[in-house]
């Protein structure tokens, strides 16, 4: 089953609202994690392990790393399962 963006998106902000306990209205595109949403070092690095649980993927540390923003996160998941995705499709 494709997950949609929409989908992708929603449920990341889903994990940071959870995780951070912020209002979802601060959950926009360019929050920083940090500086707009007061998250700490373990909170980004806990939100990074269940997004990876959410989506059963792997995110390098260096890619895990430039996760500072909301967008960031949606991004790096997308653009992982696309990738995924893609690699599917080529071993059928």
């Amino acid at each position: 089953m494709e997950k949609s963006s929409a989908d992708v998106s929603n449920r990341i902000r889903a994990i940071i609202v959870e995780q951070l306990g912020v209002d979802p209205a601060h959950a926009v595109d360019d929050a920083s994690l940090v500086d707009d949403l007061g998250a700490d070092f373990l909170e980004v690095a806990q939100i990074v392990m269940m997004i990876q649980d959410e989506f059963n993927i792997e995110l390098s540390d260096d890619v895990a790393k430039t996760v500072i923003t909301v967008g960031d996160a949606i991004y790096v998941v997308s653009s992982k399962t696309r990738a995924n995705r893609s690699r599917g499709k080529m071993g059928q």
